[in-house]
């Protein structure tokens, strides 16, 4: 098992999903004439993120997920982001680099010793890392920040979250 192909692939579609949710809170904020930028601010809950935080988590998910099972470092980005368009940069960003990972760096990452910042003296192997931790985690983010934007009135459905799936005909 590789677990370039149950992440790589999977981080890329989603961070790309989130820009066509970009796509669709600009078309709203022209539709109804304010500052899509606005919706940056806003949140589910006074205890969430903003949106702006959650897009960020989905960046830093999606970099620092593939980094610690392909063992490199990832980028480092500032959160000063501050605008949609911003947002937007990131996130294409986060796809170039995560496109630059070969399949050859994620060999015996299922059996690497991950250790996280916050839980020091403590480590998981790689597959309970992705499929445990950092994919809920990511995914988390994801469905969140989607949702604030939802909330918010942006036209998405579960397509626009899903992405395009790779069917052939039978």
């Amino acid at each position: 098992m590789n677990l370039y192909h149950l992440s790589v692939p999977q981080l890329i579609q989603t961070v790309g999903q989130a820009l066509t949710w970009l796509d669709k809170a600009q078309a709203l904020a022209e539709q109804k004439k304010f500052d899509v930028n606005v919706l940056l601010g806003t949140r589910l809950a006074p205890d969430q993120y903003p949106l702006v935080r959650q897009f960020q988590a989905i960046s830093d998910g999606a970099k620092f997920t593939a980094a610690r099972l392909a063992g490199v470092q990832p980028p480092v980005f500032e959160d000063n982001e501050k605008t949609i368009e911003e947002i937007r940069a990131r996130l294409d960003k986060t796809i170039a680099w995560l496109k630059t990972l070969q399949a050859e760096q994620f060999e015996g990452a299922e059996a690497r010793t991950i250790v996280l910042p916050f839980a020091p003296g403590k480590g998981l192997k790689g597959v309970d890392f992705l499929v445990k931790m950092a994919l809920p985690n990511f995914y988390f983010h994801a469905a969140t920040a989607y949702s604030i934007l939802r909330h918010n009135g942006v036209d998405v459905g579960k397509v626009d979250f899903i992405g395009n799936l790779p069917f052939f005909d039978v």
